[in-house]
């Protein structure tokens, strides 16, 4: 009989060690999907918040920029360089010559050679709609 109570005292006591083990594993589980879900949330919020910051610093200045073209003559001396400087709004090209490329392409200009009384089509911005 003694040895009955200590096999069936052995096996409660695995059986309890395997219960706890169990329980461990789901709180461990439980634990990790809470992370995860929190992690992701976080992730969204912060995405969600950067873009709503970023799309703010865009229009910071509060005022639209109208692109708008205008017919200029060409003046003894003048070049697709100084014409460029002239009128050229560096806040919307990223160099001279991207807007140089622009006014090629809109009056279609395969050299950077201009003559004196041509007219060229050149665009610009402004804050006011005309």
């Amino acid at each position: 009989m003694n040895g009955n109570t200590y096999y069936n005292y052995e096996l409660t006591r695995n059986e309890r060690r395997i219960r706890n083990n169990r329980i461990r594993r789901q709180r461990e589980l439980r634990r990790n999907v809470m992370l995860t879900v929190m992690t992701i949330c976080f992730i969204i919020t912060f995405s969600i918040s950067l873009n709503g910051f970023l799309s703010n610093a865009k229009g910071s200045s509060g005022r639209e920029v109208h692109k708008c073209y205008k017919s200029i003559t060409i003046s003894n001396g003048d070049s697709l360089w100084s014409i460029a400087k002239d009128n050229m709004d560096e806040e919307q090209y990223p160099s001279i010559y991207s807007y140089i490329k622009e006014v090629k392409q809109i009056n279609s200009l395969h050299t950077n050679s201009i003559n004196y009384g041509e007219c060229l089509i050149i665009p610009y911005y402004t804050h006011n709609y005309k």
